[in-house]
């Protein structure tokens, strides 16, 4: 038995560890993790109650079509109803979109240093992945626009970026799209973009309203902190929606998430709160790492990449035995840096003075 061609070369998914297999592994009581960009803030206690509340129609089906959550996040976005597709976390969104749009020998454009599954379900389906480096670890829009050619079906641009964190502006993003040949698709993934505050970030549901080609990725993962349900969307024009839809899977987001998610953007006084406190970590970190001489990408979302200068492997290893959690540059193709997502004020601490002592112990870079 054969797998097709296409995925005998892909490599798994590799997860941040669990906290439990950390202090499982490491005997350790308490163990604070900073590599998921999950909401160290939970959910909306609402969401938690729909979630009760929906306890009692566990064995229905949900609603194929998640109407009555459509109809709220369109009415929180301005957009029509039929702009709108959800899928399990974005992630499957992505998936969707390739599934519709490409075929084998198709060309797609992105970020050499970006989300990984952008990469994973466009070659699953035979296309071929144009990776533009990174400047300054951010997009760069003008080398991405040069890459496009007549075999071009979709352009991946993940603002902020994951994982440097980095932001291309409206102003960016404007010219980009202005350039952008009509039959090339423009994915703006935006998981993180209810935590920006610069007043530059792009304005993607104006920019859909001008651009066919062009549709938004959100998700309830990040600031809704509801990663463990895996519910996100896509917002664009009907006629792109309409495409998705026709490779979405029935029943693929679940009675809980849609309940929790209906709840969830309906307390926006909960995602201001921690878009404060995500404000408020991130200048810490940022002037800690000042302090001890690091330096970081300019971070826009919950999580900062830092280049530690040693090792990222012996810093990442330093802090799991210390009972933090981050994310390894060496796996990111970051060797001297670390993605550290923005906790609580006191896991904040509690990272610093970790790294500060494993910092003390691991040699230099050469």
């Amino acid at each position: 038995m054969k797998p097709k061609q296409t995925i005998v070369h892909l490599p798994v998914y590799q997860p941040g560890k669990p906290i439990e297999e950390v202090k499982r592994e490491l005997g350790l009581t308490e163990v604070i993790k900073l590599a998921s960009n999950e909401n160290p803030f939970g959910s909306s206690p609402k969401a938690r109650e729909a979630i009760e509340k929906e306890i009692a129609n566990i064995s229905l089906y949900p609603d194929g079509g998640a109407v009555q959550l459509t109809e709220a996040v369109a009415e929180y976005l301005g957009v029509a109803t039929n702009q709108l597709i959800f899928g399990a976390g974005s992630d499957e969104v992505i998936l969707m979109l390739a599934r519709a749009f490409l075929v084998q020998g198709d060309e797609t454009v992105m970020a050499s240093h970006t989300f990984p599954q952008y990469k994973h379900n466009c070659e699953i389906e035979g296309a071929v992945s144009i990776e533009v480096p990174l400047k300054d670890g951010t997009h760069d829009l003008d080398a991405m626009l040069a890459a496009i050619n007549e075999r071009t079906k979709i352009v991946w641009i993940c603002n902020p970026n994951n994982p440097t964190g980095t932001m291309n502006t409206d102003r960016e993003i404007k010219d980009f799209l202005a350039k952008v040949p009509s039959h090339v698709l423009v994915v703006l993934d935006e998981a993180y973009c209810e935590y920006n505050t610069t007043g530059e970030f792009p304005d993607s549901i104006e920019l859909i309203g001008q651009y066919k080609n062009v549709i938004a990725l959100r998700t309830f993962s990040k600031i809704y902190g509801l990663a463990s349900l895996r519910i996100g969307y896509g917002i664009g024009h009907p006629d792109v929606i309409r495409s998705i839809n026709q490779v979405r899977e029935p029943f693929n987001t679940t009675r809980f998430a849609q309940a929790a998610a209906l709840a969830a953007i309906k307390d926006q006084a909960f995602i201001a709160s921690c878009r404060e406190a995500n404000t408020a970590g991130l200048a810490y970190l940022t002037q800690q790492f000042n302090e001890m001489g690091l330096e970081a990408f300019p971070a826009h979302g919950n999580f900062i990449m830092v280049n530690v200068g040693r090792p990222a492997a012996d810093v990442f290893n330093g802090l799991l035995r210390r009972g933090i959690i981050v994310r390894g540059g060496h796996m990111l193709g970051f060797p001297t840096s670390i993605r550290v997502t923005i906790g609580s004020s006191e896991q904040n601490e509690k990272f610093i003075a970790a790294l500060q002592q494993v910092l003390a112990e691991v040699a230099v870079q050469a």
